[in-house]
């Protein structure tokens, strides 16, 4: 069960935003991620909970950030559920997209593991619901994904397999590589992994 802490970072300026604690780990049914986010300060600043199935879908999401509430799930596509800080007003959303995503690393992750892409891959399309900080506010984008590398580190226990996505944002043709290995983020735009107690896990 991996542990550890990343640093948020603006990725222009690359300004700290948050340090997010996180652990994570697969189960017989998927794989599951839990982080709490704190402020440069040290205040809480949210957090997230998310669980895949075996297939890489989300089958629960719950966000919290600036006192916004955000539950979801793959359903028709994929449903949540938003509420507001006074906890008055909630609003529904269904969109027909693969999954979730945002400024979260599990994110990244579950994007990965969803794709399964091998080096010999084409690029693959996927559209997700990105919810945006600081109130979680949801927007529809499309991505490309493809896997560019496959590389084995050495270390003093087992081999690090290491995957280098090269990501492209389709409405503005940005592109970003992603290094991921297991079930950690190991570099990203706007991410960087500052602690780990153990190493990523391997998805069988």
């Amino acid at each position: 069960m991996p542990r550890g802490r990343y640093s948020l970072h603006d990725p222009h300026d690359h300004t700290l935003l948050a340090e997010e604690h996180f652990h994570c780990a697969p189960g017989p049914s998927g794989w599951r991620y839990v982080s709490q986010l704190t402020t440069p300060s040290g205040d809480h600043a949210g957090s997230v909970d998310l669980a895949l199935d075996d297939l890489g879908r989300p089958i629960r999401l719950e966000l919290h950030a600036g006192g916004w509430q955000v539950r979801g799930a793959a359903l028709d596509g994929v449903t949540w559920v938003r509420t507001d800080p006074t906890g008055t007003h909630a609003i529904e959303g269904t969109v027909r997209a693969h999954a979730f995503t945002g400024t979260s690393p599990a994110f990244l992750v579950a994007t990965a593991r969803l794709l399964r892409l091998t080096p010999s891959s084409s690029a693959t399309r996927v559209r997700l619901v990105a919810f945006t900080d600081p109130v979680l506010a949801p927007r529809t984008v499309d991505q490309s994904w493809a896997l560019i590398a496959r590389e084995a580190h050495a270390t003093d226990n087992a081999p690090l397999i290491v995957d280098e996505y090269q990501v492209t944002a389709l409405d503005t043709g940005e592109r970003h590589t992603v290094h991921i290995s297991g079930d950690v983020v190991l570099a990203a735009p706007g991410i960087e992994l500052e602690h780990l107690d153990s190493p990523p896990s391997v998805f069988t």
